[in-house]
């Protein structure tokens, strides 16, 4: 304490000389703490945790940030848009309902009046083909010609390009109903002026002589026979057929012109359980089925699916094949990745030997092995779960493995074992902990890499999860490659998933790895 105090007064009087020798006035100056001594002072801030400080540094990644929100809508997309769609077609496809709906474009109620998204596309057609279209708006009122060009002449056939919707495009179908359903549409005709069964055309014995969408009467060249302009119906009359079913079954509503000898319908069935043959609008049985007018946002595949629900729920399928896969590697590899790290020596030498084997078996070698010999036996999903199993973890346990060795000679372990610690506590309570970030990147990585790997096998048809009630990402890229130019949006939208899915994960994973890099703490600053 006397030596601090006469190093104070010495520092007092030199100070004093100094200001003396420059014209300074000593009053101008202060000592500060010249009685106490300095010391550290008592930090106020809170502890951070290891994951709290993790989580601080992957908010400052502002792309994988933006990668996390795509990930979890499109996470909520799989979950939710199944459940909450009130769409039918992901039930079955045994439903005649789905085949009948095919190929519709996406179109919604509000970008239609906004004049895209429509369910409209461009389309080159013959002059039969135009006639063709054109009949069905003459017949229903919905005409699948929304605008079309001059004609032209190609190759010496004449050519118009036109606006064609889809949705009115449906035109007609045979269908057979039961006598209740058949009643309820005629009801549901009268109530809300919906035609929904017109009459039928061509000869009586099939009910069909053709394309049920062609009504009129045309020449040998396909071109409708027109009558001072007009199209010339070939409707079958009621009094061709008439007996006590077609009298007492006979639909109330008429389409306009109807003198009251169109026929509408054809006993199929027996007097006991009689069933009626009729020739149905597609666009408004719609209606009756379901309430409202048919549109698909993503608009439906070549099944008739909606793609849509499909495309939710085949996500579903994969985000749960690749979870599943994640934590079956990670348990697995850590385990095993633990042992070989911890021990090392022989043992370490013995269990690389056996993960070398099995990493040098092409995946794609086991997945066709199972699909051939154990997916008869187990179904084709199981099997391929085994085969992602069968080789997936060693990626895993090879990191494992390279981090046990990385710590396992640390002071603070030497000191556990110094301690009496058992190598259980040592390998999970000392060195898994602290390679846990690492594992933790490399295993939510493996996410991306599954559900990739599963839409290649099942897009080359290695693999194929295609069922009544089952789809994945890749089953969907697979069955619409075929379609590629002519109805492109039934590939466009699984593909963009499956792209948004890979370029999302790598930058969330990428943010995961400098997150949980000891290394980079504080270089953020």
């Amino acid at each position: 304490m006397d030596l601090l105090i006469q190093e104070s007064e010495w520092g007092k009087d030199n100070m004093e000389k100094e200001v003396l020798n420059n014209n300074v006035d000593p009053s101008l100056f202060e000592f500060v703490q010249i009685d106490s001594r300095i010391t550290d002072t008592k930090m106020a801030t809170k502890k951070i945790g290891y994951f709290k400080d993790a989580f601080i540094r992957f908010c400052r990644n502002k792309a994988s940030i933006a990668a996390s929100v795509i990930i979890l809508i499109l996470v909520l997309f799989a979950i939710i848009a199944p459940e909450a769609s009130s769409t039918p077609y992901t039930e079955t496809r045994n439903d005649v309902d789905v085949q009948l709906y095919q190929k519709l474009l996406p179109k919604t109620g509000l970008t239609s009046k906004l004049g895209f998204w429509d369910g409209t596309k461009s389309l080159e057609v013959s002059e039969g083909n135009y006639y063709y279209y054109n009949a069905i708006g003459v017949e229903t009122g919905m005409n699948p010609v929304v605008d079309k060009s001059d004609k032209y002449m190609f190759n010496g056939l004449p050519y118009y390009n036109i606006k064609y919707d889809s949705y009115y495009g449906l035109g007609m179908y045979y269908m057979t109903f039961t006598e209740e359903t058949y009643k309820k549409i005629q009801e549901f005709q009268d109530e809300n002026n919906i035609q929904i069964i017109y009459p039928a055309v061509g000869n009586l014995a099939g009910m069909v002589a053709g394309d049920a969408n062609i009504w009129y009467e045309h020449k040998a060249n396909g071109l409708p026979e027109m009558n001072n302009g007009k199209y010339t119906d070939i409707y079958i009359k009621e009094t061709e057929t008439a007996n006590k079913y077609n009298d007492e079954y006979t639909s109330k509503m008429r389409i306009a012109g109807d003198d009251g000898s169109y026929k509408y319908s054809l006993l199929v069935g027996t007097s006991a359980a009689p069933s009626f043959k009729c020739r149905v609008s597609l666009y408004n049985y719609f209606i009756y089925r379901y309430g409202y007018e048919p549109s698909f946002v993503f608009g439906t595949d070549s099944s008739g699916y909606d793609i849509f629900t499909r495309l939710a729920s085949g996500a579903r399928l994969s985000f749960l094949l690749a979870i599943f896969v994640a934590s079956i590697n990670l348990v697995i590899g850590a385990i095993w990745g633990s042992i070989a790290g911890y021990f090392g020596g022989t043992i370490d030498l013995v269990m690389e030997r056996i993960t070398d084997v099995l990493g040098n078996v092409p995946f794609m070698v086991v997945t066709s092995l199972f699909q051939l010999h154990l997916a008869s036996k187990v179904g084709a999903l199981p099997s391929l779960l085994f085969a992602f199993v069968t080789t997936g973890w060693i990626g895993t346990a090879s990191t494992v493995r390279m981090q046990f060795y990385r710590y396992k000679n640390q002071e603070y372990i030497l000191a556990a074992r110094t301690l009496g610690a058992k190598h259980k506590r040592i390998m999970f309570k000392h060195i898994f902990p602290n390679a846990l970030g690492t594992i933790i990147t490399s295993s939510v990585l493996v996410i991306p890499s599954v559900i990739f790997s599963e839409s290649s096998l099942t897009y080359l048809g290695i693999v194929n999860l295609e069922s009544d009630t089952m789809t994945s990402v890749g089953t969907m890229l697979a069955n619409a490659r075929q379609f590629l130019q002519t109805f492109p949006h039934i590939i466009l939208f699984p593909a963009i998933f499956i792209s948004l899915l890979m370029i999302t994960f790598n930058l969330f994973g990428n943010g995961l790895r400098d997150a949980f890099n000891p290394s980079l703490r504080g270089t953020e600053d």
